[in-house]
């Protein structure tokens, strides 16, 4: 968790709204965290208070949890998309709420959006389309698969400004571009453009702005068009997995490939092959980009 203070040149708005009249809409915190539904099972928050680069007050914090804890009871929900209003993703936390999260309570998980992102069983898509900033750049990091603009960029200001890390930043990134690299964007609170967290293995694609949404829903729709029970479970296992040493993540991962194996009848390998047949059969289906 953090806060960002950055005299920042503003580029011209990246965000690409979704079409009017396409989703359905709840507004929470005075419009500042907006969650908006699709009929085919798509879900995106956007946090949405642009003129302060989107930078969390204790509210926007809570009702950030909220969402996602709506979001993964909602059974009509399949894939979850997160972006950013403006030229920011998020830009952690709001130097005047400050006092108030970091003196609060902390321990508190209900209000807590990283831990609910990581309870959250259906996959989450980061559409990172300008700045992400410590608090900003945790939240991304908790992401399932992220996407980022051309004009992303991740700025770890944690070592900067004296704020201790308690969004998992100290612990991922260097799972994720390996810990010299980790040092190095932590240590000197420099940015790390998009080109680079591409190259590294941060974010999966880069696009221009102006594709940033259409692409992350074009994941999502490849998503969606799998085996819903085992999207969630295999989330689930490589989540849980990196939690461990490779050969015990082996382990869960038979473990779990038995049980599940074991608990299945012969009306379910029916089902199975039905499904298997018609995905196959499914000649009108836009091919998977990934």
């Amino acid at each position: 968790m953090g806060l960002f203070c950055l005299q920042i040149y503003q580029p011209k708005n990246s965000y690409r709204k979704f079409l009017p009249g396409t989703m359905e809409d709840s507004q929470r915190s005075g419009d500042l965290i907006l969650v908006k539904k699709r009929e085919n099972g798509i879900a995106c928050i956007t946090i949405n208070r642009p003129k302060a680069l989107n930078s969390l007050t204790k509210s926007m914090i809570t009702d950030l949890a909220k969402a996602f804890q709506s979001l993964n009871g909602d059974s009509l929900v399949k894939v979850i998309i997160i972006t950013g209003a403006g030229r920011a993703f998020c830009s952690g936390v709001d130097l005047t709420a400050a006092q108030d999260v970091f003196k609060g309570d902390v321990k508190n998980m209900d209000t807590d959006p990283v831990y609910q992102m990581e309870q959250c069983r259906k996959p989450i898509i980061g559409a990172i389309n300008g700045y992400a900033v410590t608090g900003g750049f945790e939240i991304a990091l908790t992401c399932d698969i992220l996407i980022a603009s051309t004009e992303a960029k991740f700025i770890d200001t944690h070592s900067k400004f004296g704020i201790f890390p308690s969004w998992g930043l100290s612990q991922k990134l260097p799972r994720i571009i390996g810990v010299n690299r980790a040092r190095e964007v932590s240590l000197t609170a420099m940015p790390l453009n998009g080109q680079v967290a591409e190259m590294w293995g941060l974010v999966s694609r880069l696009v221009p702005p102006a594709d940033l949404m259409k692409t992350a829903e074009s994941v999502a729709e490849s998503i969606i068009g799998n085996h819903e029970d085992m999207v969630l479970r295999y989330k689930a296992v490589i989540n849980d997995g990196m939690k461990l040493a490779l050969g015990n993540a082996l382990e869960l991962e038979k473990k779990r490939a038995h049980s599940y194996y074991e608990g299945m009848d012969p009306e379910m390998f029916v089902k199975m092959q039905k499904f298997i047949s018609g995905q196959s059969s499914q000649k009108t289906r836009p091919p998977s980009k990934l």
